[in-house]
């Protein structure tokens, strides 16, 4: 058994493999919290690490610390220990031993273990030896059985339950962390190597959840006249409902507040999230078109991967989209983690010396092969002639479910987990990269002929489409039609 670990600091995460398919673990805490996020707070002689940690951060921000991982080194921080300021690396020590310490009771007998680091830790070779050597240390210390480290955006394309892409395509991998936003660019031939890397500071989530919960404040003053803000205990319960907003999947939610007078609610739509975040949202989309420009590709025929924590920024598909982007890859929650334990047990070999741990930002491209996309094809079977006029088609209908289209004009239907408006049956999940868009124009259905005419960069035909039609997707003897059907409204 090998593990894989994800040293990220929105959330330190583990996964086990057994060879063949890796499983995320459960690593709780003697409260039974299981998430890990780069929190320590300095309780007297004491530390306590994580989630709840991160409860009092608002009601103690003197006591508590989140940037010890982004800012990883010997420098000191602002807490004082018995005699003097601890470093950095002495917090983010405390917090992998808490770590380690459970992460034991959850899987005692794994043999290997690889970190999954930030792409930010191996940007140059300066910073890399001074992360690097901390981290070796560390692990010495801690008797982990380290075999190696891997940049997290490679770890997370190694991941076997992430979706499969197109090898002949770059992938653009976008995470974020509590301070940062990370953008790496991947091609695979021989290898899968990392070819470029921006960090983005201040694009962070922490930024994002502190933006919604003032811009949430102010919209909860308006409608209550009470001020959340004006405590720190209140100030953090609507921290922590705004976080439970961000990462939850309802439509409808409510903030509650209650004191000793009274209670109070704030009924709100998960949709507002989308214009609250938008300047965050378009300062990312920003950055990723120039990333794009600098590196010398074209939105259309790039791959974006999306971490699970970058997957949540509101309307930031929707807004690439908008900009060329068709193809993208929604990863798994701790895909890092779970592409680290897999590369430990058929990369990485059990070092003599930790000081020859390998670090690598690029593998061998059969470590990502089980990802590459199978071939796939779509055409379309036109209705029969009739001499009437066809009515325009209200929906398009998908072995007997039917998606409407009033208030549309661009409809995706594509494979699963990238986020089609019609997902395709999990019999196409190995043709990942199946994607095609229809575009209503002039009143008038189209599709772009999916055709490689991309590849030479020629603009691609536009095929009609009327009621009746059906498009035929097809991928090894696997089939599927698509209907464009007319449904009268009702009386």
């Amino acid at each position: 058994m090998t593990q894989g670990l994800e040293l990220c600091d929105a959330n330190l995460q583990a996964a086990v493999s057994d060879g063949s398919q890796p499983t995320l673990l459960r690593v709780a805490t003697e409260d039974g919290a299981s998430s890990w996020p780069g929190y320590a707070l300095r309780d007297g002689n004491a530390f306590v690490c994580g989630q709840a940690a991160e409860d009092v951060w608002l009601i103690r921000p003197r006591n508590v610390i989140h940037s010890f991982w982004s800012k990883l080194s010997l420098e000191p921080t602002a807490l004082t220990g018995e005699s003097r300021p601890l470093s950095y690396s002495e917090i983010a020590y405390t917090f992998l031993r808490r770590f380690s310490e459970r992460l034991r009771i959850s899987s005692p007998s794994s043999t290997r273990m690889a970190l999954a680091v930030p792409g930010a830790y191996l940007r140059d070779p300066a910073v890399a030896e001074e992360k690097v050597g901390l981290l070796l240390g560390m692990a010495a210390d801690l008797k982990l059985p380290l075999c190696g480290i891997v940049d997290l955006a490679t770890a997370s394309l190694c991941d076997p339950r992430a979706p499969r892409f197109n090898p002949a395509r770059p992938v653009i991998h976008l995470d974020l962390h509590l301070h940062a936003a990370e953008l790496s660019l991947l091609v695979s031939g021989e290898r899968l190597e990392r070819r470029a890397f921006l960090h983005l500071p201040g694009s962070g989530l922490i930024a994002l959840l502190k933006h919604l919960t003032g811009t949430m404040a102010n919209r909860f003053l308006r409608q209550t006249s009470f001020d959340v803000m004006a405590d720190g205990r209140t100030e953090q319960l609507f921290y922590n409902q705004t976080k439970s907003l961000f990462y939850g999947n309802e439509a409808d939610f409510v903030y509650q507040i209650n004191t000793a007078r009274r209670g109070y609610e704030l009924p709100v739509k998960r949709d507002s999230l989308g214009a609250d975040a938008q300047a965050f949202t378009e300062a990312l989309l920003k950055s990723i078109l120039a990333f794009t420009e600098e590196n010398h590709l074209r939105p259309g025929l790039c791959a974006v991967a999306l971490s699970e924590r970058a997957g949540r920024v509101p309307l930031l598909e929707a807004r690439l989209r908008t900009a060329g982007f068709v193809r993208f890859l929604h990863l798994p929650a701790g895909a890092a983690a779970a592409g680290a334990a897999q590369l430990a047990g058929a990369l990485f070999a059990t070092p003599t010396d930790l000081a020859d741990v390998p670090v690598v930002t690029s593998v061998p491209s059969e470590f990502a092969a089980r990802r590459v996309s199978a071939p796939w094809d779509v055409h379309v079977q036109k209705a029969r002639a009739n001499a009437l006029p066809h009515p325009p088609p209200t929906h398009l209908v998908l072995e007997g479910l039917g998606l409407s289209l009033a208030g549309r004009d661009r409809v995706t239907i594509g494979t699963q987990g990238q986020g089609a408006t019609l997902p395709l049956p999990e019999s196409f999940n190995p043709a990942a990269n199946c994607c095609i868009a229809l575009e209503r124009t002039a009143g008038h259905w189209q599709l772009e002929d999916p055709a490689p005419a991309e590849a030479t960069g020629d603009r691609r035909a536009r095929i009609d489409l009327e009621t009746g039609d059906r498009l035929v997707f097809r991928t090894g003897s696997h089939t599927v039609d698509v209907l464009l059907a007319h449904c009268p409204t009702a009386n």
